[in-house]
This record gives C-alpha cells, sequence and structure tokens, in this order.
C-alpha cells in the first residue's frame, strides 16, 4: 500500500458540494492499494501511521504521534499516488489495484482506523473529490508498505 500523510490543521472532503469528512488538528491520509495488497499489509501501514512521531513536543521536536496528541484522520483513496511516470507524457495506472479489490482494501483500512483511532472521516471511494486542506508546517511524508 501507499499512503502520503499531510500534517494538518485542518482538512475535509466535499464531493458535489456537500461536505462528506472532516477534521481539525491532525493527518490527511491518501492511501493507495497496489494489486499484491492484503488486510495484513493495511494493517501494518495503519499501524505504522498512527505511531510516526510527526508533531511537535514542548520543546518543538517531531517526537509525538497523532496518537499522542488526540488528532484526526482523514482516509481519503487515491490510487493516482501508484502514478507511472516513467514513459511518455501520461502516466499509468497499473501499480493501483483493480477497482473492486482497491476499494475493499480502503474499506477494511478504514474499519481498521476506525476500531483502533476515535476520529477517523473519509472521502468516498471513486467519487470525484475536492479535498481541502491547512498543511501544517508544512509537513508531508510518503509511506509505502508490503
Amino acid at each position: 500500500m501507499i499512503a502520503l500523510l499531510q500534517r494538518v490543521s485542518e482538512a475535509r472532503v466535499e464531493i458535489a458540494g456537500e461536505t462528506v469528512g472532516q477534521i481539525g488538528h491532525g493527518l490527511l491520509v491518501l492511501v493507495c492499494a497496489e494489486p499484491a495488497d492484503t488486510e495484513a499489509v493495511g494493517q501494518k501501514l495503519l499501524s505504522k501511521i498512527l505511531k510516526l512521531r510527526v508533531f511537535a513536543d514542548e520543546a518543538g521536536k517531531m517526537n509525538r504521534s497523532v496518537l499522542d496528541v488526540g488528532g484526526g484522520l482523514l482516509v481519503v483513496s487515491q490510487f493516482t499516488l501508484a502514478a507511472d511516470t516513467s514513459g511518455g507524457n501520461r502516466p499509468g495506472f497499473t501499480g493501483a489495484a483493480p477497482p473492486a479489490l482497491g476499494e475493499a482494501l480502503y474499506d477494511r483500512f478504514v474499519a481498521l482506523a476506525r476500531a483502533q483511532h476515535p476520529t477517523v472521516a473519509t472521502g468516498r471511494f471513486g467519487a470525484d473529490m475536492q479535498v481541502h486542506l491547512v498543511n501544517d508546517g508544512p509537513v508531508t511524508i510518503p509511506m509505502r508498505m508490503s
């Protein structure tokens, strides 16, 4: 699985002008399933995300996790994280899981997140979404788990 984390002071997802998910302080998690991914890979990625120390402590060092600071998670599916730009000028997306598998893994990732973290909001798989965020720092962390 591929994830792109952005530490945010606020973030929301809109679909057709309606806000479907929003958080205050926390992490925007853009996530993409790959063809060989499993629920176990998703759990491993989620565990790492929840413990990743990207929030400042009292000394201003990135030493606290989203769990430590009580921040929210906004989880948004984004198959374009698997883009292959090695040939030509149009990206290919064969590295992303097929839609049915991608949706199943995304849904399971969200369910696991909700079972392990008190504040989890989402977008909607396959929808045309507008993601609004205030990147805090800015802090943006790419992750890949297999």
